[in-house]
């Protein structure tokens, strides 16, 4: 049997000496995410319930280390796992190996230089961090974006949705063993990206959704080339279908594997599409619509499991969301100005700055000063690809934010391995972190 006093003096809270091992991968494991427990209420709670097992030998034990340099932890995310022979009894995600404190530098920075800064948090969805960052500074200023901005923001983000699953889905089936949807996934995201370029001047890390509107309006062509992503990549999922849908071994691989549950995820704050796969019909888009995004006509995929295969259903029915809001955003295009008006906000158009001094100056002092937001704070959030992401601001009145806090979808929704992990099988956790689609900028930000 295993040790009783054990677990009773986990339960009371009180220490015990010697109660658990001297060696450092146990001390740093601890007790407090033990796989022997009944899943109750929200999330996994021990009870006087106690699951008991014939007892094992500490030779028959190990704690190995996954990561943080192991390629299928997409990043530097290292696992602590504590194995009965191939069986996790426990997991602990370390993080902190890629800490860049971009909260803290963008103290340092004017508002209109912030979008540089957050945009490189989650690298795989750029501009949703500065469509979220550009919407706190607005509110705090009480500004609203022409109709024209508004729709290349959501052109834009819907876009990068639709990248960010690509990647998603590739390196999913990538670690599983299905190698032609890596190649796949990347070369149509390729598509994307060289829109992304053409529009903004970069593939990633763009700097263009800035607080007030968009750096520059939408590229002569670009109904040309949005209409070739809304003509290709709709085929090309299909083929993803009759690639993995079906398939013997990506069913036994993901169908039952890592499984959480709705309770679960609202105890650990899990959004995105692993709430969905759950049956939770949560998007920010419906329930607190923003830049207008309420006006345009789509459905909230939602699974019924909560495994790795509802997960990974749930972006493939997204993409096609999303597809359906860039047709209509492509059809219903404002016409008007892509940023505000205000001149204490905007820089002046860049044909003035040759004709005026004026505007020269007021150009330099724009994006060497910055402009001043009234004192207060603000929270936006947006629906990023990996869930709810938020951005909190406080002013003191002067030209930086006083305080910058973002919540990262990302680093909420790496608690759920512990959880996801508990009681299953060692080769299902490269499966089982795939499927959580995290971005570990996203996490040590």
């Amino acid at each position: 049997m295993a040790d009783r006093r054990l677990l009773e003096t986990w339960v009371s809270g009180t220490e015990e000496p010697d109660a658990m091992p001297t060696d450092e991968g146990a001390q740093e494991m601890g007790v407090q995410e033990s796989g022997y427990r009944f899943r109750e209420q929200l999330g996994a709670v021990v009870t006087d319930d106690y699951l008991y097992e014939e007892e094992v030998s500490e030779d028959e034990r190990m704690i190995i280390n996954m990561g943080p340099q192991h390629p299928s932890t997409h990043g530097v995310l290292r696992l602590q796992l504590e194995l009965e022979g191939e069986m996790i009894k426990r997991c602990r995600p370390v993080i902190g190996y890629l800490h860049t404190g971009m909260e803290k530098t963008a103290e340092t920075l004017t508002y209109m230089q912030g979008p540089t800064n957050v945009t490189r948090m989650d690298y795989l969805a750029p501009l949703h961090n500065e469509l979220v960052y550009s919407l706190a500074t607005e509110q705090l200023l009480e500004v609203e974006v022409p109709p024209r901005a508004a729709a290349i923001r959501v052109l834009m983000t819907e876009l990068n949705r639709v990248s960010s699953h690509l990647v998603a889905l590739a390196t999913n089936g990538m670690d599983i063993g299905a190698i032609s949807m890596m190649m796949y996934g990347f070369r149509e995201r390729e598509l994307i990206l060289a829109f992304f370029e053409k529009t903004t001047g970069l593939r990633m890390n763009h700097n263009y959704i800035r607080p007030g509107g968009v750096a520059a309006d939408l590229p002569p062509g670009w109904r040309k080339d949005v209409k070739q992503i809304l003509k290709t990549i709709p085929k090309r999922l299909v083929q993803y279908d009759d690639l993995l849908k079906e398939n013997p071994i990506w069913l036994a691989r993901t169908q039952g594997v890592g499984v959480i549950t709705a309770e679960e995820c609202r105890a650990y704050s899990i959004t995105g599409p692993i709430l969905r796969a759950t049956g939770v019909d949560w998007d920010l888009r419906k329930v607190f619509p923003y830049s207008g995004i309420g006006q345009y006509e789509f459905d909230v995929p939602v699974g019924a499991h909560g495994d790795v295969y509802d997960r990974y259903r749930v972006r493939v029915e997204e993409i096609i969301q999303s597809l359906r809001i860039i047709e209509q955003v492509a059809d219903m295009m404002p016409s008007g100005d892509f940023r505000v008006s205000d001149r204490k906000v905007t820089p002046p158009p860049r044909a003035r700055i040759d004709e005026s001094m004026e505007a020269l100056i007021h150009h330099f002092k724009i994006f060497t000063e910055g402009f001043r937001a009234p004192p207060g704070e603000t929270y936006a959030a947006i629906e990023s690809p990996r869930g709810e992401l938020g951005c909190y601001l406080v002013s003191d009145g002067g030209g930086k934010p006083w305080r910058c806090h973002i919540r990262a979808p990302s680093f909420y929704n790496l608690q759920a391995l512990p959880v996801m992990l508990a009681e299953s099988m060692v080769a299902d956790t490269i499966a089982t972190i795939a499927s959580l689609d995290p971005v570990m900028g996203d996490v040590d930000r």
